[in-house]
């Protein structure tokens, strides 16, 4: 069996009257595909937040590897081996298409972005900047602002600078949200290739591309994991059927 490479154990997060994630367990094997779904509100976004660090839990324990990481910050979690992708994009958008992934490059070595000016000229920054870009297929808009990039291209362009971080575990909330058809297919083409090089825990709303890419599905609703298994099982249990696929609500 693979290495686990993220382990949650019971996991609690709480707001005041509401219950974000009440004990969750979840874990991620190297070169798997874990995509976790469920309506809105069910709590995926404040158990990926627990998990890279944003957030601390109430109670619970978080291992990256076989080290206990509940205590660590998201910086030094990705340190660590762990990337992160955001619901929002998050690219810095009056840098252009390779300064940011540089940028990202460049605080993997240990270096501030406050010399963000090197990453402009850099080779040793640039070079591995600019392959990434080509191996997401953003090559030929590296000189554009990522102001100026259609969102499927920014949503690309923020996966460009996770993977430039070279992690071994891969969060990713809601990387095909605001995507068209198109878009929506091409990122999956590339999620598919990933999972060679490091680990994905996804959370998504796109159930034909969970369906595609995942190798196990966990299943939330109002903070709690109400099914694991492989796609055919999930799509298979009745209390998930009643409790989200047999609906229109979104993930």
């Amino acid at each position: 069996m693979s290495e686990i490479l993220l382990r949650a154990e019971g996991i609690t997060k709480r707001y005041g009257g509401i219950l974000a994630c009440d004990g969750v367990n979840i874990e991620l094997r190297a070169g798997e595909t874990h995509a976790v779904i469920g309506p809105n509100g069910a709590g995926k976004t404040t158990l990926l937040a627990q998990l890279g660090g944003e957030i601390t839990p109430d109670v619970g324990r978080i291992h990256l590897g076989e080290r206990d990481v509940t205590g660590l910050r998201a910086p030094e979690r990705a340190a660590l081996g762990l990337g992160r992708s955001f619901q929002i994009t998050s690219v810095f958008r009056e840098f252009t298409a390779l300064q940011n992934v540089a940028l990202a490059v460049q605080a993997h070595d240990g270096h501030s972005f406050r010399f963000w000016r090197k990453a402009r000229t850099d080779a040793a920054l640039v070079e591995p900047a600019r392959a990434m870009l080509d191996r997401l297929g953003l090559a030929g808009r590296a000189a554009v602002p990522a102001a100026l990039l259609s969102h499927g291209e920014q949503r690309q362009l923020e996966l460009a600078m996770a993977l430039a971080t070279k992690p071994r575990v891969l969060l990713l909330d809601e990387p095909m949200a605001g995507m068209g058809a198109s878009d929506s297919e091409r990122m999956t083409r590339l999620l598919t290739t990933l999972k060679r090089e490091s680990a994905l825990l996804l959370v998504e709303h796109d159930m034909d591309a969970v369906f595609a890419l995942a190798d196990r599905i966990t299943v939330m609703t109002y903070g709690r994991v109400i099914a694991t298994g492989t796609p055919a099982e999930i799509r298979a249990n009745q209390t998930v059927r009643d409790a989200y696929l047999g609906t229109d609500e979104a993930a």
